[in-house]
């Protein structure tokens, strides 16, 4: 079997559309994933970005299920500081009994934003160091055996949701390990402990009653095209896009100022956020992620679609997905003599 596909989806809020049409966007690109075989879509939790509108990933999910059939639909992640375990359990839990078999339930520790937004959400920044004992509380609910005496989770209760730890850092890596879950790594945006977290993880795995070995997801920025020229030209877009998302929040750039943010040190800094990415032909992306598999010695990869265009997304997703067929079926023959082998 091909190592799975999947896609995080941040419902992207492009120059001149409305949060409606991103959602109308992010129910197209999971029929899309759907029907090209990739195994999930996931949503992440972001808050006071004005170009990512998945702010309410158990709202969003619940939309795009009811317009998919197959297809798993999860967190990529739900930021759990910001949160009560057992609202989270509730939420996920409705999820789980409208479309069983198909929800998933990704964690992460950060507010996912400022501080200025997380003293609007009124949460406690200390919250975050809550984190453990907050999983810990979750899985209790959802598995009916909750830690709280007389408090039940309703629906969410015996569910089971699937859990995943999220991280960029040897903290969930760690965590994920001790209590038995998947870990996914966000790569897609912070490159530099992928390796050592992964490494972490799998040596300290201890088994539990959701997963007997280790499991991990890495996230990867990609852009596929029909020529190498567009997927370039394509990727210089989204360079571009990111840093006037990150540096332009309280004012727009023209063009010139963004030129010199770019070449400067804090302009540097978010283009190495996109360190693991990858443009080009269908060929060329599946052997980069065949190679950064190996590197991030991953069970499944986590496409983030970086193609600055909603068609040119869903192009992406159906070029690398034939390639990653096409490598697979490749592979087998290689195995079983026939075909060429290389």
């Amino acid at each position: 079997m091909p190592l799975p596909l999947s896609v995080i989806d941040f419902a992207t809020v492009r120059q001149g559309a409305s949060v409606g049409e991103s959602f109308a966007d992010s129910v197209r690109l999971a029929q899309h994933a759907e029907r090209l075989g990739y195994r999930r879509v996931w949503y992440s939790e972001h808050h006071n970005m004005p170009t990512i509108a998945s702010s309410a990933p158990a709202v969003l999910i619940a939309h795009v299920a009811a317009h998919t059939s197959t297809i798993h639909l999860g967190s990529g992640g739900v930021m759990l500081p910001n949160h009560s375990p057992l609202v989270v359990a509730e939420q996920f839990g409705t999820l789980a009994e409208l479309h069983p078999g198909r929800i998933d339930l990704g964690l992460g520790r950060a507010p996912g934003t400022d501080l200025r937004t997380v003293r609007a959400m009124r949460r406690d920044p200390s919250a975050a160091e809550q984190f453990p004992q907050d999983v810990r509380e979750l899985q209790g609910y959802l598995s009916g055996r909750s830690l709280v005496p007389g408090v039940s989770a309703v629906p969410g209760a015996g569910t089971n949701v699937p859990l995943t730890i999220l991280g960029s850092s040897l903290f969930g890596a760690q965590l994920a390990a001790a209590y038995g879950l998947p870990y996914a790594f966000a790569s897609h945006f912070a490159p530099d402990a992928l390796a050592d977290a992964v490494a972490a993880y799998r040596a300290r795995f201890q088994p539990s009653e959701q997963l007997a070995e280790p499991y991990v997801i890495a996230a990867v920025n990609v852009i596929a095209s029909d020529s190498a020229d567009d997927a370039a030209a394509q990727l210089e877009t989204a360079r571009r896009e990111r840093v006037r998302a990150m540096v332009g929040r309280e004012r727009a750039l023209s063009e010139a100022e963004l030129d010199m943010v770019m070449d400067s040190p804090a302009g540097q800094q978010i283009l190495h956020m996109l360190h693991w990415s990858v443009a080009g032909t269908g060929p060329e992306v599946r052997s980069y992620l065949e190679g950064f598999v190996e590197t991030a010695d991953a069970d499944e990869l986590m496409i983030a679609p970086a193609s600055p265009g909603r068609d040119q997304v869903l192009r992406s997703l159906e070029i690398l997905a034939e390639a990653w067929d096409a490598g697979a079926r490749h592979i087998a023959d290689g195995r079983t003599g026939t075909g060429v082998r290389r």
